[in-house]
């Protein structure tokens, strides 16, 4: 888990997910597109590798140091980590030449360590001046990494426990890396868990050939995963082809058997519990699982191990080093005289047999057996202080040289053990060659002085780096498999009783990879440079790595531990991300080609939107390069079609079909969007099995199919949405070729506001113009709203549309009777005309009713609109039914729910009283109801004006009828004396009766939850209110004083 810098967690709940070092969760793969692995043309790629990529070499160079939370250790950062100097001649397997000694030309020597020790300051570097470096550095190194401990003192309570990482201290070693390096290094990878804290820098060349960084954090200290121990790793692909991870860690301290133990859980716990985000390619590929300590080509583990010597006491080894040490000093200096006071106490009992069976342990081809013996410390001083510099002796076969005493110090060191023995990084990790002292525990500002405090902890290599290849981990698993199945062929043996007889013989393998180890079979865990090993890389490139050095820096003097380094060069191939990308699109196409001969191809033509469909309101879809369907303006129940044609061009038979769309959850499903229908020119191939399901269509090489697309908005809901700009029309069209691709076809149509779907409200609030003035705005409205926003007392368009079928009612009786010869008025064959049973044809009345919702949205006067050549009867049937659906669409009926109660209860009052009002009271009364709602009073008295007076004109009645006001329904018209029965009494009653039946269901509505649950009477209440409002006895005058 990567650590928080700087930000504390919110809530106790989530201080352990928040902890740096916490246990981490798998990293979660986010929206970046679908995992896919695309095999084949990764390999076709790969195996043109060779013209995209260069060989490239470089030198990485890792750092590690304990800083012990000293002040004034980054002082030291630029000379040992970047300059390469501190290293000492003599206390070191480096072989210095005489130039070397004196500086560059011989000039200038050495700082001795006198004069070191004594001028060391914390203000200051403590590095020897006049030190040349005698390892590669500055511009020589690609790759920076530097692994630091304890920049904090974790020893503390209060930063062991913190639950975030304080970036200060990091900030603080950052900028002194920055500033020691050569200008244009740049930082590629960071990280911190509380004291430890990773860098990597790398040259300008380098660092623009790195990607995939990503870094992480896992803490093993208190409880198991507090960072005050742990590790900080970072993970980079370089050139493309090269995974790379560093691992800093600090691991827990102590040389009981149990610190032991646990050193190597933590060890366990970093490798399994560190997790990178996935690896993209430069093709966008995401790989599918996170990866880990192991999936990478390098990895250099370094840091405070903290292994130390096992079974040797302390003080014996102290003793030992300091024989050598003792030669760096005067006799003057403080270190000296502490050394010289401890070498002249006793040797102990041990430290004399330790060094007879040390000094026995030397080649016998080198040392002869009374040399092996020699065993006092008198011996080996005087060797150490007699030897002749004119002498070559290899110091590996010397008795009394350092490195003797380096190589038998080592056989007791409990990092190789553990490896040996196979419980800690036995899994194929190497070690550069050991020649220098151990880098712990020295006093603060010696070279050579061991820890002379009261506790005097023994020395030991503590701080160590590590690497491992690609081809280490492979061997190692090699291996692994092998002795399994070497066990599982034992067991075998055993069973079939082949054992016993064969045991004299040694044929089978008995040692157990726990307790024997597998990290090398000869028992060799340190590597002398040589010659670059190849390695596979998992890309597979073929890269080469090489240990050119591994030296500690004893000439540093502000830390108890010594800062360690190694220096590799890296010969690798490099991947030129633009020769890539050709090559890629390269094969992709001949990849394509060559599946495109086998699978089935269509090619799809669109049927291009004309340009008296024009729409402005959306740049690209009206574009004449615009690849979809686009059907340009779409009003209210206005049918537009499109088509387009799908053509099999390729050499096989295509089977096809559209699909679901990829929708969201809020959305309704099917082929096609609610406003789209699509008919195909010819039966489908399932065309027997469930409508609902996906047809499918097979179309031979050379054949086309045309596809109908059909944009019809009638759905009174869907178009209040689109009213209120809650919906648009686009979508796209799924159209699978099995065995083929998906084809993606877009579909656009620019919805034009309409006056149907709203309520009364909001019509009488829209302007002068109409819907199509409003640009974009919403009108808005109750009956409780605010009264100045009102802009007419009734919808201009139900005055529009009443004021046009009464004009219009007169001239059609007038012309249907000079037509008599032709047959029968419309109205006697159907008394509802010119609400129903029409005489034109549906066709010609979608166009007049078109022109006449145009003029509607627009404000026009519609009878100026109608093209003069269309007759009147069909005119007054397009108005009457366009009348009657955008009553139909109005959100709340012209008498409203509510009103419709309280009429409806006070209707079966009076039926329960038998007390009937006559028809003059019981209007007054119903309009006294209505009129709570301005303007739905207004509307239905325009309403009932308009069907009283079209009544009147299309079945007269006589005068004496005319003048009987007093009755109040069509059914009492029978009981009226006043006149005789005639036909045209019986046909007013029964155009009424029709007018009223029609018009209740539109003017009168219940929400559709209660539909089901409507009665005869309840409909019949509903038909009395209006018809108390088309008697034929009524006269205008009536009207007017209700």
């Amino acid at each position: 888990m990567a650590a928080r810098n700087g930000s504390v967690p919110s809530s106790e709940s989530s201080i352990l997910e928040n902890t740096p070092g916490a246990f981490p969760s798998t990293p979660q793969i986010e929206s970046h597109g679908v995992v896919s692995s695309q095999l084949s043309l990764s390999q076709a790629v790969h195996q043109r590798r060779t013209e995209y990529t260069t060989s490239q070499k470089i030198k990485i160079k890792v750092g590690t140091w304990n800083v012990a939370s000293k002040s004034g250790t980054e002082k030291d950062i630029a000379g040992w980590f970047v300059e390469g100097r501190g290293i000492s001649e003599s206390l070191s397997g480096l072989s210095i030449s005489s130039e070397q000694k004196s500086g560059e030309g011989g000039s200038r020597k050495i700082e001795s360590v006198e004069s070191q020790e004594n001028r060391r300051s914390k203000k200051n570097s403590t590095l020897p001046a006049n030190d040349p470096g005698l390892v590669a550095g500055e511009e020589e190194i690609g790759i920076y990494a530097l692994g630091l401990q304890e920049i904090v003192d974790v020893a503390s309570a209060t930063e062991a426990l913190r639950p975030y990482s304080d970036p200060t201290p990091a900030n603080k070693w950052k900028q002194a890396v920055a500033e020691a390096l050569p200008k244009g290094y740049q930082k590629v990878a960071e990280q911190q868990l509380i004291g430890l804290y990773l860098v990597v820098y790398a040259s300008p060349a380098i660092a623009s050939t790195i990607s995939s960084v990503s870094t992480t954090s896992v803490g093993t200290g208190l409880l198991g995963y507090m960072g005050n121990k742990g590790a900080v790793t970072a993970r980079l692909i370089l050139g493309e082809a090269t995974r790379m991870v560093f691992i800093n860690c600090h691991l827990s301290a102590g040389s009981e058997k149990g610190s032991l133990e646990r050193r190597n859980w933590d060890a366990a716990q970093i490798q399994s519990r560190t997790k990178f985000e996935p690896v993209y390619d430069g093709g966008g590929v995401m790989e599918e699982f996170a990866e880990g300590i192991g999936d990478e080509d390098f990895a250099f583990w370094f840091g405070d191990l903290n292994y130390r010597l096992e079974d040797l006491p302390g003080e014996d080894v102290r003793r030992l080093l300091m024989l050598h040490t003792r030669n760096e000093y005067g006799k003057a200096v403080a270190s000296k005289q502490k050394i010289e006071h401890e070498l002249s106490h006793p040797e102990s009992a041990t430290f004399a047999h330790n060094q007879e069976m040390a000094n026995r342990t030397i080649d016998d081809n080198s040392l002869s057996s009374e040399n092996a013996t020699a065993s006092s410390t008198q011996q080996s001083v005087a060797s150490l202080d007699t030897a002749s510099s004119d002498e070559t002796i290899d110091p590996y076969s010397d008795p009394t040289s350092l490195q003797t005493t380096l190589s038998t110090l080592l056989t007791h060191d409990q990092l190789h053990s553990q490896m040996h023995t196979g419980k800690a990084f036995h899994d194929g990790w190497r070690e550069g060659l050991i020649d220098f002292l151990p880098t712990y525990k020295y006093d603060v500002g010696s070279v050579g002085m061991f820890d002379s405090s009261e506790k005097q902890r023994g020395p030991s290599w503590c701080d160590r780096i590590l690497f491992r290849t690609r081809k280490d981990r492979l061997d190692y698993e090699k291996k692994v498999q092998v002795k399994e199945q070497a066990k599982k062929k034992d067991n075998e043996m055993k069973l079939r009783g082949v054992v016993e007889e064969a045991a004299s013989e040694s044929v089978l393998f008995e040692n157990d990879p726990e307790e024997d180890g597998l990290a090398n079979e000869t028992g060799e865990t340190m590597t002398n440079p040589a010659k670059p090993e190849l390695v596979t890389t998992e890309a597979g490139f073929e890269d080469r790595l090489r240990l050119d050095s591994y030296k500690s820096h004893q000439r540093v003097l502000s830390s108890d531990h010594k800062p360690l380094d190694a220096v590799f060069t890296l010969d690798y191939d490099a991947v030129d991300p633009d020769l890539k990308a050709k090559v890629y699109q390269e094969v992709a196409r001949e990849i394509d080609k060559a599946e495109n001969e086998g699978r089935p191809i269509v090619t799809i033509v669109v049927d291009h939107h004309r340009s008296s469909d024009a729409t402005h309101s959306h740049t690209d879809p009206t574009s004449q390069d615009y690849e979809g369907v686009n059907f340009g303006d779409v009003k209210y129940d206005q049918k537009k079609s499109r088509n387009v044609t799908i053509a099999n061009t390729g050499r096989v038979p295509a089977t096809l079909g559209f699909v679901d769309r990829s929708i969201d959850p809020d959305q309704t499903g099917g082929v096609c969007p609610p406003w789209l229908t699509m008919h195909f020119d010819r039966p489908s191939d399932n065309a027997n099995s469930h409508t609902g399901g996906s047809q499918q269509y097979t179309l031979e090489p050379g054949d086309a199919a045309n596809v109908e697309l059909n944009c019809h908005i009638t759905n009174v809901d869907y178009v209040r949405r689109l009213n209120e700009h809650q919906e648009s029309l686009e979508d796209v069209l799924i159209l699978r070729i099995q065995n083929g691709r998906d084809y993606f076809l877009p579909v656009h149509a620019n919805w034009m506001q309409s006056a149907f779907g709203r309520s009364i409200e909001k019509l009488i609030r829209i302007p002068e113009g109409g819907v199509r003035k409003l640009q974009n705005q919403r009108p808005d409205g109750s009956s409780h709203g605010d009264q100045e926003a009102v802009k007419s007392s009734v919808p201009r368009e139900l005055f529009g549309l009443t004021q046009a079928i009464e004009e219009l009612a007169e001239r059609a009786t007038a012309e249907w009777s000079m037509r008599a010869e032709e047959g029968s008025a419309p109205w006697t064959k159907d008394k509802g005309w010119p609400f129903r049973g029409w005489t034109s044809e549906e066709k010609e009345r979608s166009v007049t009713k078109e022109i006449i919702r145009e003029g509607l949205d627009t404000d026009t006067d519609i009878t100026d609109l109608l093209p003069r050549e269309t007759g009147t009867i069909q005119k007054m049937e397009a108005l009457a039914e366009t009348l009657v659906q955008f009553l139909e669409s109005l959100e709340e009926s012209v008498v409203t729910e509510s009103q419709w109660q309280e009429l409806e209860k006070g209707m079966l009052e009076m039926e329960k009283t038998k007390n009937v009002p006559n028809g003059e009271e019981e209007r007054l009364w119903i309009m006294d109801v209505i009129s709570s709602v301005a303007a739905h009073s207004v509307s239905f008295t325009f309403l009932t004006f308009m069907l009283r007076n079209l009544a009147n004109e299309i079945a007269p009645v006589p005068r004496t009828l005319q003048r009987q006001g007093t009755a109040t329904s069509f059914d009492e018209m029978d009981a009226v004396k006043a006149s005789k029965s005639s036909p045209e009494k019986e046909l007013r009653r029964e155009v009424g009766e029709a007018y009223t039946e029609i018009f209740a269901a539109v003017m009168i509505r219940v929400p559709s939850s209660q539909v089901g649950k409507i009665t005869k009477a309840s409909q019949a209440r509903k038909k009395h209110v209006l018809e108390m409002f088309l008697h034929p006895g009524l006269g205008d005058n009536d009207i007017n004083d209700v």
